[in-house]
């Protein structure tokens, strides 16, 4: 965050910086967190420190009413929720929604609500996704199908080949091939950005690229999915190709189309925020980092950008610095120039992203 992101976090007195950075005031000798209740002061009296101890350091001594070296209550909630992932991630089968409650210390209605104002997702949701992690690494190291699914803990193959199917998109057989004959249709068509070039799984759009010419996008597709069975479908895909187009045009119509990404729970996190930015508007990788509750994690929010894989449908071309800068963009500094324009979204917008219901 620069100066003026965190004097705009001081009037706002957002919670969600806490831990960012913390501000001395030059006349009272006392530094405090962003939140802090206490009258605003001047900003010419405002000093910086991204640390508390760097502040007394510099000779000011911690407010006493929002105390700045403690932990805020944002940070204290991350910590429960965090602590609660660890627990759905570490367990042999899935806690319920009262057992993880009770090990944060809370109501269960509380904890629902706060868990998914942290991370975005639901509990049920999170476990899903943590089970599915799981039933990968399973799957790729056990000798045999029969094998995973029992040292999965499931005591039929039938209940196990759902939730395979589910979690891995294909069968499990297919899925210890590396993919291998699993079928993805694709096409390209023109638009005003370039060539589109999508892939479309029987679940939905699962990868859309920008390039000057189709063979890049076919190239990129193979890359993506080296042991899938890539089909060129040409005219059979006229009208998904057509409605992908159109949502690249218009990009409003964008949240119409079936999506089948996948990618790690962080990712998943990250591209559900980058969905809920509206259309003219851009966020800063910072404000996305403490939307999905984890605030120092900017350059990993760039990383997820950066692996998007289906381009204009998850927008992370929303995503700019804190300065208002472009940063970069997977698909050129160009085409993210002009989807921007095309929006209407200033550079500097700098909408901030609630960590509330996704």
């Amino acid at each position: 965050m620069d100066d003026n992101a965190r004097w705009q976090a001081i009037c706002a007195r957002d919670a969600s910086a806490d831990g960012a950075f913390v501000f001395a005031v030059t006349t009272t000798g006392i530094y405090c967190r962003p939140s802090c209740p206490a009258r605003r002061p001047k900003r010419e009296n405002v000093r910086f420190f991204a640390l508390p101890r760097e502040a007394e350091a510099a000779g000011f001594r911690p407010c006493r009413r929002c105390r700045p070296r403690d932990l805020s209550t944002a940070q204290r909630h991350a910590l429960l929720i965090e602590a609660a992932c660890r627990q759905i991630e570490t367990s042999a089968r899935e806690p319920t929604l009262a057992e993880l409650a009770n090990a944060a210390g809370l109501s269960p209605s509380y904890f629902h609500r706060l868990f998914r104002a942290v991370v975005g997702v639901t509990p049920k949701h999170y476990a899903r996704t943590a089970r599915a992690g799981a039933l990968r690494q399973t799957v790729r190291k056990a000798p045999s199908v029969t094998a995973a699914a029992f040292e999965s803990g499931h005591e039929s193959l039938r209940r196990f080949y759902d939730r395979a199917l589910a979690a891995l998109g294909m069968t499990p057989r297919a899925f210890r091939a590396g993919a291998e004959g699993e079928v993805i249709l694709f096409a390209a068509a023109p638009s005003t950005l370039g060539v589109v070039t999508a892939a479309f799984t029987r679940r939905g759009v699962c990868a859309v690229r920008l390039n000057d010419r189709a063979a890049d996008g076919e190239a990129e597709l193979r890359a993506l999915f080296p042991k899938a069975c890539l089909v060129a479908a040409g005219n059979r895909l006229t009208s998904l190709i057509a409605q992908v187009v159109a949502a690249i045009e218009e990009p409003a119509r964008a949240a119409e189309l079936p999506l089948d990404i996948r990618g790690t729970a962080f990712e998943q996190r990250v591209w559900r925020a980058l969905r809920d930015i509206p259309v003219g508007t851009t966020a800063s990788y910072s404000a996305i980092a403490a939307g999905i509750g984890a605030p120092m994690a900017q350059r990993a929010v760039a990383r997820a950008c950066g692996a998007n894989p289906a381009a204009v449908l998850v927008p992370c071309h929303r995503v700019v610095r804190a300065d208002g800068g472009l940063g970069g963009y997977r698909w050129g500094i160009a085409r993210k120039e002009r989807l921007l324009a095309r929006e209407g979204a200033g550079r500097s917008s700098g909408k901030k992203m609630s960590s509330g219901k996704r």
